[in-house]
């Protein structure tokens, strides 16, 4: 039993990486995008878990700071093979981008990337996996009146409030509303995952989550390293972000740019990097890492930047069936599905619409993307590559 159950084990683990790696090549627009991308893949065609479990674990990665797309990739892969999947998956993911950016940090600061047809293209890409993620993900998690209004309510006050704090502030109030509307909802389906992950290695994962926070900078004072010094201002920016990819970039300025470590233009430079890769925005930290470093410091920086990411979403999934099947915390999570809605769409304009769509051929692409995606069922891949050459066609006329 014990071989086969290692082939099995093996076999998991390659798809995971496969399928992770594939996302990690085509997944660009962000985090709001990224979450398209999986709920495609992972959910629609694949069935690896169903449209409530991905909606839970959504939320639960919008509620811990960090990049809400690659904890939810994480958490994907853990509850397909265990910590090893969560952190093939991670992998798949995230070094392409990371390599792509390393490869770019001595060349791109000449480069104009950002404004080539192509890159428009990919934007495009995400307007459409975006609304069609929205659409799926609504029937499931709006469908009453009740529901529909907090994700309004989440969809304004995101909009007309925005801060690093507007969606914890959001989710919190939502959780609020929802615990007190929806305590006496009856749901029939009973959700239960497999978590290969005791308590005692979640609760340890917290401890030095914490543990790290405090510790990293009396280190970088007592030592006076710049190595530990850049772990420590990493560690912190992935630590203490709230609300996706696009803020920890400000927070790595303030970081980075004031003490000199790296120049404004520079900075400038590989934020347009960022923006033309697919995967996770936080990648940008291996830009800043090697333009500091070398390669080396891109590795270190990558790593440091998400390490907060993946102990968090480790030390909150053994807890995750308990609260989401306890009668007295359904409700509440009932709220927060029904603001991620809402979180989702007020993404979608800003930035992802806003930046993308511009002029009425920019729509036209748009719904043609979309429609190749949600009516005639093609590939995200295919779809990827069709709003690449799309956008370069746009650019030539």
């Amino acid at each position: 039993m014990k071989p086969a159950s290692s082939n099995r084990s093996v076999k998991s683990l390659l798809e995971i990486l496969v399928v992770s790696t594939r996302l990690g090549l085509t997944s660009f627009g962000g985090p709001t995008a990224h979450l398209g991308y999986f709920h495609e893949e992972y959910v629609r065609r694949r069935k690896w878990m169903d449209e409530k479990s991905y909606a839970d674990l959504v939320a639960l990665s919008q509620f811990l700071p960090g990049p809400a797309s690659s904890q939810v990739g994480i958490g994907i892969g853990v509850m397909r093979a265990g910590v090893l999947g969560g952190i093939v998956s991670f992998l798949g993911f995230t070094l392409p981008s990371v390599i792509a950016l390393i490869l770019f940090a001595g060349l791109l600061t000449t480069t104009d990337i950002g404004n080539t047809g192509w890159i428009h293209g990919l934007k495009l890409v995400a307007v459409a996996v975006v609304a069609h993620a929205i659409i799926g993900m609504a029937k499931n998690l709006t469908p009453d009146l009740a529901r529909k209004t907090i994700a309004l309510l989440a969809l304004v006050g995101t909009l007309l409030w925005q801060s690093a704090w507007s969606q914890v502030g959001v989710i919190l109030i939502a959780a609020l509303v929802g615990f007190f509307v929806f305590k006496q909802h009856n749901e029939e389906e009973t959700a239960k995952s497999t978590f290969p992950i005791s308590k005692r290695v979640s609760a340890i994962c917290l401890l030095l989550f914490g543990g790290l926070l405090v510790l990293l900078p009396i280190l970088r004072e007592l030592t006076g390293s710049v190595w530990i010094a850049m772990i420590d201002s990493f560690y912190r920016s992935g630590s203490l972000v709230f609300g996706g990819g696009h803020v920890v970039l400000p927070l790595l300025e303030q970081e980075f740019v004031p003490t000199g470590w790296i120049s404004e233009e520079t900075f400038l430079a590989g934020y347009g990097a960022t923006q033309a890769v697919p995967g996770p925005l936080f990648t940008f930290a291996a830009y800043i890492g090697t333009v500091m470093k070398g390669w080396q410091g891109g590795l270190v920086a990558t790593f440091a930047v998400f390490l907060p990411a993946f102990l968090l979403i480790l030390g909150a999934l053994p807890f995750w069936d308990h609260l989401r099947n306890n009668p007295k915390v359904k409700g509440a999570i009932m709220g927060v599905n029904a603001a991620v809605i809402g979180l989702l769409i007020s993404a979608f304009y800003y930035p992802i619409w806003t930046s993308s769509v511009l002029q009425a051929i920019d729509f036209a692409l748009a719904a043609i993307l979309f429609s190749m995606l949600a009516y005639w069922k093609l590939p995200p891949w295919i779809v990827v590559v069709a709003g690449a050459v799309g956008g370069t066609v746009l650019s030539l006329v």
